[in-house]
């Protein structure tokens, strides 16, 4: 059904449902459909990739593999994809990264559907994809605050978070599960690629009047600046360094064994799968809903902190279910802490983080918060092996969540709760709720939400 965004545009449109604000702005509205469009495809290629590599290979190794090959080539680019989206026209990027993904979907498509795939070349392909991710992420950070309103951005991000989990965990695995139990893998695929396909014709509507600077800096000396940025933040590089240890415990483990725990240990199918994915998706999007309506929380660190701890210690209860159901409680639970403090600190970043350097703030942001990720894949059949499955989630719970907690007592860490966020350029673009762009002056702003999509 087509809906209409006509009514929400009126005065008072918007006071019952603060989670709908930003979509007054044209542009946002197309952004937030082509990115709902491409992650219900890639709700559907996670389920059709896991069931694909364990029919290729049946063993806890398999997705660790998979895993690096799809996170060193993101981690490689990563960098390169911020610097080169605070210096281009950023809808470039997120169209060509939309296109090259649906070419490499397309292509696993077609070798799945005609029996020639092999798990080398499904590591191929998936590596490829990571290069692509790596572009579009940090375009789709820093565009944001390009075509919504300084106001709305809380609500923006919870508007993400409401979404993502709805497409990625629950619309997209259900159905996933259905396609990959009754078509298989390569039909599932060939969806996907085409969500990517319409994503991209989205993102050609797109209308911003962001001025592109010809800078004579090297992309090299770009992102040499965005790392000094982050190195003169506590709140940033504290927060990097605590994610990256606590995803080198926890992420790969999530990953990698808990598809194998629902099909070798549960003897579950890949619609349970599914369900579990789509658990984790009621729980983000309960949260989504619930920071909309509460807005950004004044010790916005914090409760950030405060999520994030109680989020990496659930990952204990995917250790200690005994069926797909509680594993569906512990999903849902997981995600929906997750949720909120990926939200509050989207805010953070956007409101802290001079415009001009977010794009290479957040490819950082993503760079150093995973750059352990192919390692903690690494470790996890080797740990799966000598302590067992359910094990090695349940140290990978406690070891991550007092790496996160143990941060906030960094010194400094907590400052910028009495901070206001920076004034940015007395003038800039804006674009209106038509889509017509006007040069605005702003006032100061006064003081008054990325990170990894874990599919557990």
């Amino acid at each position: 059904m087509q809906h209409s965004y006509d009514g929400l545009d009126r005065l008072g449109g918007f006071s019952r449902v603060g989670l709908l604000v930003p979509l007054r702005s044209r542009n946002f509205r197309l952004l937030w459909s082509a990115m709902t469009v491409s992650l219900i495809g890639d709700g559907i290629f996670l389920i059709a990739m896991v069931w694909q590599a364990y029919a290729l290979w049946n063993a806890p190794a398999a997705l660790a593999v998979l895993g690096i090959g799809m996170t060193v080539p993101t981690i490689a680019c990563l960098l390169l994809g911020g610097a080169i989206s605070d210096r281009l026209d950023r809808r470039h990027i997120l169209l060509y990264s939309d296109l090259a993904r649906a070419l490499v979907v397309g292509v696993l498509a077609a070798l799945s559907i005609a029996g020639a795939l092999s798990f080398p070349l499904l590591v191929i392909l998936v590596a490829l994809y990571g290069v692509g991710t790596a572009f579009f992420t940090p375009a789709f950070e820093a565009i944001v605050p390009d075509i919504v309103p300084q106001a709305d951005l809380p609500r923006a991000n919870a508007l993400d978070q409401f979404v993502r989990p709805l497409a990625l965990r629950m619309v997209g695995p259900a159905l996933g599960g259905w396609l990959v139990a009754w078509l298989g893998a390569g039909p599932a695929f060939a969806l996907d690629s085409a969500s990517f396909a319409a994503s991209a014709g989205i993102v050609l509507a797109l209308r911003t009047t962001r001025s592109i600077e010809k800078a004579g800096d090297s992309n090299l000396t770009a992102i040499a600046d965005g790392f000094r940025f982050v190195r003169q933040n506590v709140w940033l590089w504290g927060t990097l360094a605590s994610a990256a240890i606590a995803y080198l415990a926890f992420l790969g483990p999530t990953e990698a064994l808990l598809p194998y725990l629902v099909k070798n240990e549960l003897h579950a199918s890949a619609g349970d799968l599914g369900l579990v994915f789509a658990a984790g998706g009621v729980g983000a999007v309960g949260a989504a809903a619930l920071m909309a309506q509460r807005g950004h929380p004044k010790r916005d660190m914090t409760t950030m902190y405060a999520c994030w701890t109680l989020a990496t210690l659930a990952v204990a209860g995917y250790g200690l279910a005994r069926s797909t159901t509680q594993l569906m409680f512990a999903c849902l639970i997981f995600n929906a802490l997750e949720a909120a403090g990926t939200i509050i600190w989207a805010t953070i970043k956007q409101r802290h983080v001079p415009a001009s350097l977010l794009g290479r703030v957040s490819s950082l942001d993503w760079v150093i918060s995973i750059g352990l990720l192919p390692v903690s894949f690494a470790l996890t059949a080797p740990a799966a092996d000598l302590i067992g499955v359910r094990n090695t989630l349940l140290v990978a719970a406690v070891v991550g969540s007092a790496a996160t907690f143990g941060a906030l007592f960094i010194p400094g860490m907590r400052a910028i709760e009495d901070t206001e966020p920076i004034t940015q350029l007395s003038t800039r673009n804006v674009v209106s709720p038509t889509g017509a762009a006007q040069v605005v002056s702003l006032p100061p702003v006064t003081a008054q939400t990325t990170s990894v999509s874990v599919p557990g």
